[in-house]
């Protein structure tokens, strides 16, 4: 196995470690009182819970893409902009209402936003690293 530079080692670990904490919501379908540890929800009306669990799943998928990211470099500049736009409207959702912001975790903030700052530092590589390389002639 060819050893892997410094930088693609910070890479490989900003997805994955990135990758499983977002995975986390999923964990309101195995028990609802996880969301008052995320969201500061405790008894949440049926439709509610529903669409936080549902909301689980959708961070368990983008969490997996993520981790998949880390290892499989041809999808790093799919899952990282997703992860930016999801992570980029929930912030954007949540931090204008201030009804809305009482409730939520101050870890949450500070996770996504850097998410946000250490994925966009990714893309911008990845896209800097994929104009250097020479591409390929046809002939014809």
């Amino acid at each position: 196995m060819p050893s892997t530079s410094r930088g693609e080692t910070a890479v490989r670990a900003a997805f994955t470690v990135t990758g499983l904490i977002t995975t986390l919501p999923v964990l309101a379908l195995v028990s609802a009182s996880m969301l008052s540890v995320n969201y500061g929800i405790t008894d949440p009306d049926p439709m509610v819970l529903a669409l936080l669990q549902h909301r689980g799943v959708l961070q368990l998928l983008l969490g997996a893409a993520l981790v998949w990211a880390a290892f499989f470099p041809p999808v790093r500049l799919v899952a990282a902009p997703a992860a930016i736009l999801a992570k980029s409207v929930f912030l954007g959702l949540i931090l204008p209402n201030a009804a809305a912001r009482p409730d939520l975790s101050p870890l949450s903030v500070v996770f996504d936003l850097s998410c946000i700052a250490a994925l966009g530092a990714v893309t911008v590589r990845e896209l800097l690293a994929r104009r250097a390389r020479p591409v390929p002639r046809t002939a014809g």
